[in-house]
């Protein structure tokens, strides 16, 4: 490698963030901060880092997108059946992480993970668009796949299936519910002494705020 990783540098410098002015709700201050996001037009903004525990305690990450923010929950759709169904059935809790570089911002979640109803998935699934249901039933979703034609194949027998029907929505494919006991909003600051508030919820299901070191 030409460039020289430890060299990389940059300096915060956009925002702060001090415990006076945070929301007394993470989730009103997370609204808050995604809006900012939209308003910029941030690509991807709804892209979040999950990450999840196997059966043999090995962490594992991956970019999912947030669908939904309802009743202090955060919300993504996915395959049950997949790596990720399997570690959260093995171990129901997760931490969520969002980076919105062009902020300089962070935010850190972590709770217990959950299906959503059925017919709440079902909704979510036949707002998509045609071909991504199709994708949800060719796809076996993180199973070994022998070459691109296999896939592709399964693809167009189920496009033909239901050239004129509607796609159901697959008993393995549907919406998660991460409902957050910890969310800690994280902003850069100059000389890497940056901003960091922790929400963490208390046994009377309030919020109490701290800040901690950078």
């Amino acid at each position: 490698m030409k460039t020289n990783l430890a060299d990389l540098r940059k300096e915060y410098a956009l925002s702060s963030l001090t415990e006076q002015e945070v929301a007394k709700s993470p989730f009103q201050q997370f609204e808050y901060w995604f809006q900012q996001v939209l308003d910029i037009e941030v690509e991807d903004a709804n892209a979040m880092t999950l990450c999840t525990v196997d059966a043999n305690g090995q962490p594992q990450g991956r970019i999912v997108l947030l669908k939904g923010l309802e009743e202090g929950k955060f919300i993504f759709f996915t395959n049950y059946n997949s790596h990720k169904g399997n570690d959260i059935e093995a171990h129901p809790n997760v931490s969520i992480v969002f980076y919105w570089k062009e902020l300089q911002r962070q935010v850190r979640i972590q709770g217990a993970i959950e299906k959503i109803a059925s017919s709440a998935s079902a909704d979510y699934f036949h707002s998509r668009p045609v071909e991504s249901q199709l994708g949800a039933w060719a796809s076996h979703q993180s199973q070994p796949l022998a070459s691109r034609e296999e896939l592709q194949a399964r693809f167009e027998e189920l496009k033909n299936t239901y050239a004129d029907k509607e796609v159901p929505c697959p008993e393995h494919w549907g919406g998660y519910a991460v409902d957050a006991h910890t969310i800690e909003f994280w902003q850069g600051r100059e000389s890497r002494m940056h901003d960091r508030i922790l929400y963490s919820r208390t046994e009377d299901n309030t919020w109490r705020i701290q800040r901690l070191n950078p």
